[in-house]
């Protein structure tokens, strides 16, 4: 099968044909370069995906990266990016090897076909121009022989008339000889053009034109084998990643079978234990007998002459309650721990005979509330950190026992870290300062006694710092219950504190039997410590006032931490709800508590984020 024996005829479709064989090819080149371009787009929002949900570095986010479960994710995100560095390999190749490599065998093919089809055109004219040739001196040929057929019939009619002269006669016959000789020259080259005519013409159509279809269809068959070529290609591109894909899929696989939920466990465990035990059994208090009363709320608030005792089961000695201010301590101690009433249901207060209901507590001995209040929030050593915005102290005195001394130990491992740093830059400053004493050409030793001296020093300060921080974990080490015994401790019960504790912060500390322990000589301590609580108390500002508020209804506050108000009276806000449904208001400037939030509608000053109003 040949198209120039086949389609020796079809020039100008095979023209058309070829030109729709390019059109094809170029059709593929935008496939592949628009799949490229998606390949691309997909895998720079892969990355950015992975990006966005990165743990952002020195922050509490990358904290929580320590659970197995966050760290699949972490692998999972990983993996994604090197997913996505999978669909950029398959966009290079796919542009290297595909596009690039068709679009200059099209500029190639292009090229081809237009030598090829000047080639057919040019024979194509050139037999063309044989033709005319051809017809000319056929038309030639014909015109002559009339014209001698013409001369010798007049020569015929010259001679046949008497009356013509014989010169006359003479001249019509050489003219009929011309005429004919004339016709014999036109016949003999009418014929030789005509012989190579049909030589060029059996030329054309079985030399020339199937030598130049068989180039056009060697040049298609070419270009459809090419784009069958880049279809492989394009197959095999995406199948060279297939592996890497797969191991990519397989690591999240992995990563997602890693995750350990006991180990997760144990991790939340070591990150909120506080260290303390459970509280103990409450012992039963006989209101029959007055002398062995517990101390109740009342006591505290009575006079200073008094001496106050707190009693812990029954079984610890009295001890000088330090804190003198009532209304600020008990207002810490006994704000409300149980829902509020909700409002009346009538639009007035006066339509409900008593009134509304202020907020019913179990009556507590302060001894109970004061063990729930160190036991269920982690211990506060100084009352300096109830202040907003208070400091973290240096010895993280802030944090419950357990994660105290995670802490401590953390802050000596990193100290060692830098201890161990700043020797090695000592040994090397050392050496090198040898090879200078040795060869003083290299350098003055003198020049490094300043820098060994520097860093004499920070090694001298770090271990000062270490030591601090180890004596403190050793103490917060001795506090610990062993990890092999279940050692049984009291709540909120805790030794005496020593003279360097009052000065600087309380710090507790524990009797082997879990009661408070006191001697004689800290009688005194404890007055100091008291009349400087009281100091600080006096000197604290109080909280400013954040809005203001009306209140709805009457509120009668008959525990402690609460406040009455009446219907209709605008008071201060000093601090919203905090979801317990209770909100801290102030009257005056001495008189602060909390009432209930559907109880008031609050107006917050222009300053916090607007306006709320609970009804």
């Amino acid at each position: 099968m040949s198209w120039g024996t086949e389609l020796w005829d079809q020039f100008d479709n095979l023209e058309k044909h070829t030109q729709w064989g390019i059109d094809i090819l170029e059709k593929y080149i935008k496939f592949v370069k628009e799949r490229t371009d998606i390949e691309l787009s997909y895998a720079k929002q892969l990355r950015n995906l992975s990006k966005k949900y990165q743990p952002k570095k020195n922050s509490k986010e990358e904290e929580e990266y320590k659970y197995t479960a966050c760290k699949a994710f972490l692998s999972t995100l990983n993996e994604m990016n090197d997913y996505a560095g999978q669909h950029e390999v398959i966009s290079e190749n796919m542009t290297s090897q595909i596009t690039v490599d068709l679009m200059r065998y099209v500029q190639e093919l292009k090229q081809e076909r237009k030598s090829n089809f000047h080639d057919g055109r040019k024979a194509q004219q050139h037999i063309e121009t044989c033709w005319k040739q051809l017809e000319s001196s056929k038309r030639r040929f014909e015109r002559d022989c009339k014209e001698a057929d013409r001369a010798q019939q007049y020569f015929e009619k010259m001679d046949a008339d008497i009356n013509v002269t014989k010169a006359d006669v003479e001249k019509a016959r050489q003219q009929a000889q011309l005429r004919h000789q004339m016709a014999e020259d036109s016949k003999a080259e009418y014929s030789s053009i005509l012989q190579r005519f049909n030589q060029e013409q059996w030329e054309y159509y079985h030399t020339h034109i199937p030598n130049i279809f068989q180039k056009i269809q060697e040049m298609e068959e070419r270009r459809i084998v090419r784009i069958g070529e880049s279809m492989k290609t394009y197959a095999e591109v995406d199948r060279q990643v297939i592996p890497i894909i797969g191991k990519c899929l397989d690591g999240i696989v992995k990563a997602a079978e890693s995750i350990d939920q006991k180990n997760d466990s144990q991790l939340v465990v070591e990150a909120y234990k506080s260290g303390f035990e459970p509280p103990g059994d409450i012992e039963f208090e006989d209101y029959t007998q007055p002398m062995k009363r517990t101390v109740s709320e009342n006591s505290l608030s009575s006079s200073k002459e008094g001496k106050p005792e707190l009693k812990f089961g029954g079984k610890s000695r009295g001890k000088l309650w330090p804190f003198i201010k009532k209304n600020k301590l008990v207002s810490l101690l006994t704000s409300p721990h149980q829902p509020p009433p909700p409002p009346p249901a009538s639009a007035s207060p006066s339509a409900v005979p008593n009134g509304p209901q202020s907020p019913k507590q179990q009556k507590e001995p302060l001894s109970h509330r004061f063990n729930e209040f160190m036991t269920s929030k982690p211990k506060i050593h100084c009352f300096r950190s109830l202040k907003r915005g208070g400091a973290t102290p240096e010895d993280f005195s802030n944090l419950p026992p357990e994660q105290r001394r995670k802490k401590l130990q953390q802050k000596v491992d990193d100290l060692n870290k830098e201890i161990q740093k700043e020797t090695d830059q000592r040994d090397a400053i050392t050496k090198m300062k040898d090879v200078y004493l040795k060869n003083p050409q290299m350098g003055d030793p003198a020049s490094l006694d300043h820098k060994l001296a520097e860093v004499t020093q920070n090694i001298e300060r770090l271990r000062l710092e270490t030591q601090k921080f180890e004596a403190w974990l050793a103490e917060v080490e001795g506090r610990l219950p062993a990890r092999s015994e279940q050692a049984r401790r009291q709540s909120g019960m805790y030794d005496g504190q020593t003279h360097q504790t009052v000065t600087n912060c309380a710090q507790d500390r524990e009797s082997p039997d879990g009661s408070y322990t006191e001697e004689q000589s800290q009688e005194s301590e404890l007055k100091v410590l008291a009349t400087d609580f009281d100091d600080e108390f006096d000197d604290e500002e109080p909280l400013p006032a954040i809005g203001t508020c009306k209140a709805l209804y009457t509120f009668e506050g008959q525990n402690e931490g609460t406040i009455s108000v009446v219907e209709g009276e605008m008071l201060s806000v000093i601090e919203e709800d905090k979801g317990d449904g209770w909100t801290r208001i102030r009257r005056n400037e001495d008189e602060e508590g909390y009432v209930p939030t559907s109880y008031v509608e609050v107006y917050l000053d222009k300053n916090a984020k607007g306006a709320k109003t609970y009804i």
